[in-house]
């Protein structure tokens, strides 16, 4: 009797500490939750894709024993000091203001401060082939302002000289740099390939035939994928996380998730191949109204009906086209386009995964259960959702 008595008294003690752990789980997410809604107001969170960072993309050839190189990037972001391995969105770095500055600046006026920064930066880009080989800045293309909310892509034209003889050649992506398309030209089996920054290419020849295999092409194209939904694909993650908000059981989470990827992996093939083209002023306010629709079912749904998976399936197909436009700005290695392809498909899959892991360890395990889970957190959870999608729609198709 007395081992019972304790028993009940401990199972008093856990159930006490466990709603108290609750409550203030719930009352950090009402925080978490105001401060998305409020931020698209107050603090400028954007949901338009043109405050997102890309890669840089170097595209190179030989020509008279020199390296030519032209270089595709975002130059006020590097300008501006970002650390752009850790930036995912412009409005959201410390140098947001320097940035802003920077964009709005005419071509003439940002010419000298794009020569100083090239000549302070280029040195951190090193190309070796028997000897490291200084860079020199040859030309700059600078474009007219135009909307300040879509990042202005600035071409360096620079070069080098090659030892004679020299048969391989390699660069080292600088850190803090983000991620870099590298493509080489007029070659056969010329090499294509994606660097984090940090990295180093393998050795590549001069005169071609450095091409990746199938499988270096998967391979090194998972990341990208990964990289596009964390951390980067905030509409893509809000979508997901509304998926898994309608239900922690097994069946109508695989139902969504199934429906979403086949319907995603569908479109991006398609429109990656260019067999479909839709405008990313159609696309991208669709998804965000995507997000907003699925989260407001997840209020006034409870059960799984039959057409939910179809409206996930017919929503995927928009999302599909979202992650087809990310490919579009630098493109797959056309020998290996098949495994680049699927490569960043899985890394697609990966990444949402691991939001649905990160969601259901958070919350889903220790609270799922609890009777209380859909007012005090799925719900509240949905319509912060909903509410972001909402003002993003309008954002994307009227501002």
């Amino acid at each position: 009797m007395m081992m019972d008595a304790k028993e009940k008294r401990m199972r008093r003690v856990f159930m006490r500490f466990f709603l108290f752990s609750f409550r203030r789980l719930c009352a950090v997410f009402r925080v978490f939750a105001m401060a998305f809604f409020v931020a698209p107001f107050g603090f400028g969170i954007s949901g338009a894709q043109g405050h997102e960072l890309t890669p840089t993309i170097i595209d190179f050839r030989v020509i008279d024993a020199q390296i030519a190189m032209r270089i595709r990037m975002n130059l006020e972001a590097f300008a501006a000091g970002m650390d752009l391995d850790a930036v995912v969105n412009t409005d959201s770095a410390e140098q947001a203001e320097t940035y802003r500055e920077l964009r709005l600046l005419a071509p003439e006026d940002l010419q000298p401060i794009a020569r100083n920064f090239a000549a302070d930066w280029l040195p951190s880009v090193r190309i070796e082939a028997k000897d490291s080989l200084p860079l020199r800045l040859q030309d700059l293309e600078l474009e007219p302002v135009g909307d300040p909310e879509i990042p202005r892509a600035t071409i360096l034209l620079v070069s080098a000289d090659l030892p004679e003889r020299a048969q391989h050649l390699t660069l080292s992506w600088p850190e803090g740099a983000g991620g870099l398309v590298l493509r080489q030209h007029d070659v056969e089996n010329p090499y294509t390939g994606y660097l984090l920054s940090g990295e180093t290419t393998p050795p590549i020849a001069i005169t071609g035939g450095a091409q990746l295999t199938g499988w270096e092409a998967f391979v090194r194209y998972i990341p990208v994928g990964f990289d596009h939904i964390l951390p980067q694909g905030l509409d893509h993650i809000l979508f997901v996380l509304g998926l898994f908000f309608f239900s922690l059981r097994l069946r109508p989470l695989l139902w969504q998730v199934s429906a979403f990827t086949l319907a995603h992996t569908l479109t991006l093939g398609l429109a990656t191949l260019g067999w479909i083209q839709v405008a990313p002023t159609i696309v991208e306010p669709l998804i965000a109204a995507s997000i907003t629709l699925i989260a407001l079912e997840n209020i006034f749904v409870r059960k799984l009906h039959p057409w939910r998976p179809v409206v996930v399936f017919g929503f995927g197909l928009l999302h599909g086209l979202g992650f087809a436009s990310v490919l579009g700005d630098f493109g797959l290695p056309v020998a290996q386009f098949i495994p680049a392809l699927l490569g960043f498909n899985v890394g697609v899959e990966l990444g949402q995964l691991t939001v649905i892991a990160i969601a259901y360890v958070a919350l889903g395990y220790w609270f799922g259960n609890h009777p209380k889970y859909r007012g005090r957190v799925a719900i509240p959870a949905s319509a912060t959702i909903a509410l972001i999608g909402a003002y993003w729609f309008v954002e994307r198709a009227f501002l």
